[in-house]
């Protein structure tokens, strides 16, 4: 098959990225960058890379059957549109849009011009998270009830555009987006009862630093995923509790601790003593009633994202980013955002 042609919108750290991926690409070839600062121009041409002059002249160049957008994310919708409309298939960083009412008027325009439109939801190919969904999936922890996703560091918010409310900043777009597309990939066919949500402002005033945002489901599931950037000592990146059993992975790379319950009673347990005082419920358990091991995270390539983007658009495959799965996690980040607002939870109505 031809190699498709991709031209990038924005040359900053991911659209470096996507122009470094197609390097060794079996089925993707760079076009060219465009970006409104000259200097990421320059350095695009320092490295042998085409750069177009303005966005009418990418959009002009016939040669090019796609577009990735990699540009703050306040201007995602109108490259987007206007992408499709001059014919060309359109791959958007996330968040894909500002709110829901951007995003619906993107997925018309994809209809509008049958052009294929989808989201670089490039952590659905982390390792960390593929082991996690396919235990839970699997029922080899029981029913799982709790599923803790955390993502912490200490650096704050990044110092560009990214502190900027007008462009879009803060961690809700910039993290959550990644961690509840994971959850509602964990948890595709159940429905959101509600959500309860606080953001941080412990470095920045103008948008979110941090936050904690639960999903209630109507299965009885919580899912709780956290972000912060003034976490100098780290939860577990995942944590999961299930009826029979429990996961863990301390951070990125590290392997999955499985702990199975083998047997429930334990006659012989007998009370511990935890510093000022005895306990019998918190005594821990041993090999006679639980079996631990540990899963080696499974072997990933994201750039199965292109793979699958290049067949979508022959009709070879469905497009694993889908429009439904977008539009649920926009709806659950303005929910999330909603019950900051109002200091309560709020209810979902899940339409998808």
């Amino acid at each position: 098959m031809e190699k498709m042609r991709v031209a990038v919108i924005g040359y900053g750290g991911m659209g470096g990225s996507h122009v470094d991926s197609f390097a060794n690409s079996e089925v993707v070839e760079l076009a060219g960058i465009w970006d409104i600062d000259e200097e990421k121009i320059e350095a695009a041409k320092s490295k042998g890379i085409h750069a177009y002059s303005s966005l009418e002249d990418l959009l002009s160049d016939k040669s090019v059957d796609i577009v990735t957008i990699a540009t703050p994310n306040d201007v995602h919708k109108d490259i987007a549109i206007t992408s499709m409309a001059a014919g060309k298939h359109v791959i958007c960083e996330k968040p894909v849009a500002m709110n829901s009412s951007e995003l619906s008027e993107m997925i018309d325009a994809s209809h509008k011009y049958d052009r294929l439109f989808t989201v670089h939801q490039n952590r659905r190919w982390d390792s960390d998270f593929i082991a996690i969904r396919d235990l839970c999936l699997e029922g080899k922890l029981g029913k799982v009830f709790e599923i803790n996703s955390y993502v912490q560091g200490s650096r704050g918010v990044p110092g560009d555009w990214r502190k900027e409310k007008e462009h879009g900043g803060g961690m809700m777009l910039d993290w959550g987006v990644h961690l509840i597309d994971q959850i509602l990939q964990i948890k595709k066919d159940v429905k959101i009862d509600k959500i309860f949500s606080v953001s941080d402002h412990i470095t920045c005033d103008e948008v979110d630093d941090g936050i904690k945002t639960d999903i209630f489901f109507e299965d009885g599931t919580l899912a709780r995923v956290v972000v912060g950037t003034s976490n100098f000592l780290s939860m577990p990146r995942f944590y999961v509790c299930g009826m029979s059993g429990a996961a863990r992975i301390t951070t990125w790379g590290a392997v999955c601790q499985v702990a199975v319950c083998t047997s429930w009673e334990d006659e012989a347990v007998k009370p511990v003593k935890t510093a000022a005082g005895i306990t019998k419920t918190m005594a821990p358990r041993d090999a006679k009633t639980v079996e631990y091991y540990d899963v080696k995270l499974p072997d990933s390539d994201v750039h199965d994202f292109y793979r699958n983007v290049v067949k979508a658009i022959h009709g070879e495959e469905e497009q694993l980013v889908k429009h439904d799965e977008v539009m649920r996690v926009m709806l659950v980040m303005e929910a999330a955002i909603e019950s900051d607002r109002i200091g309560n939870c709020v209810k979902f109505n899940d339409i998808i």
